[in-house]
Formats: structure tokens, C-alpha cells, sequence
């Protein structure tokens, strides 16, 4: 069963390695993230170690038993109470329960670990995929939002001791 781990330094080769190799797939339903992320990928994984030390974001990636990245499950703008949900996953994995597994996983660490009531995510209107984890997962949608000028919803999961 692939493992969820906290973001650490160790994990900049395969994190790099996921994002590269699922580029073409991330950019069908989010924004590409454009040829500077991976030319300066090393300073953005230090300051994303930084923030997660400061408590601003609690960032995840699933392993398998290889070490390889299969999806990365983030809290940002941790605040109150309350941060903002963001994931993907990788293609080869898609379709298969990963996400789903991956969301449960990390609203049940926001809980416990990290002391969070509350998650937001959002999602645009044609990102099938996305729009059934975030039901499948006990979020609720709240209202419409634009994402880089494309339609979408705002959800929210009020967190409880079950999680």
C-alpha cells in the first residue's frame, strides 16, 4: 500500500521526477505550472520545506514501495483552523482510488496532527476526477468560483473527531 509522508528534503528527486512525468496530463485539467518551476525546482522545494516549518502550509507526497511519487496532497494558508486543500495525482495511478485514499488520509492528519476544523478545496467544472473525490470525500460545495478564467466550485469539510 502506497505511504503518505510529509514532505521532506529526501524527496526532491522523485517529486521532481512526478511532476516532469506527468506534465502533459497535469496541464488537460490545471494550469501548467510553465518552464520555470522546474528550472528553479530545488529553491522552490527549499522555501516549500521552509514554509511547512514555519506551520504556513503541511505539504504530503504518496510513495510507493519504490520511493516513487504517486501524488502529492497539500494543506496551504493554514490559518484559524482552517487551510485549503490541493492535490494531483499521477496518471499511471489515476482512476484506481488513489486520490480518494489520498484526501481521506490527509483530512484525517489535518485533524490529528495538525489541530485543522476545516479544509477548502476548489476545482473547475470539467475536472470530472477532482469534482468525485471531493464528493467522495465528504466536501461540500458552497459556491461557484474562476479558476484562470475557467468555471468552477468552491467546496468545504467542516473536520470532526471521526476524521
Amino acid at each position: 500500500m502506497p505511504e503518505l509522508q510529509r514532505l521532506a528534503a529526501h524527496h526532491a528527486a522523485a517529486l521532481l521526477r512526478f511532476e516532469r512525468d506527468n506534465r502533459e496530463w497535469f496541464a488537460r485539467s490545471v494550469p501548467d505550472r510553465g518552464d520555470a518551476y522546474f528550472a528553479d525546482f530545488d529553491a522552490r522545494h527549499a522555501g516549500l520545506l521552509a514554509e511547512q516549518e514555519a506551520g504556513a502550509c503541511h505539504f504530503h507526497v504518496l510513495v510507493d514501495a519504490d520511493g516513487a511519487v504517486l501524488g502529492r496532497f497539500n494543506l496551504v494558508d493554514v490559518v484559524d483552523g482552517e487551510a485549503e486543500l490541493g492535490y494531483r495525482v499521477a496518471e499511471r495511478a489515476a482512476g484506481r482510488g488513489v486520490a480518494t485514499d489520498g484526501v481521506r488520509r490527509v483530512a484525517a492528519l489535518a485533524r490529528a496532527a495538525y489541530g485543522l476544523c476545516r479544509l477548502t478545496a476548489r476545482t473547475t467544472l470539467d475536472n470530472a476526477g477532482s469534482l468525485a473525490v471531493l464528493r467522495r470525500t465528504s466536501f461540500t460545495p458552497v459556491g461557484e468560483v474562476s479558476l484562470d478564467g475557467r468555471p468552477g466550485l468552491r467546496f468545504v469539510r467542516e473536520l470532526t473527531a471521526d476524521d
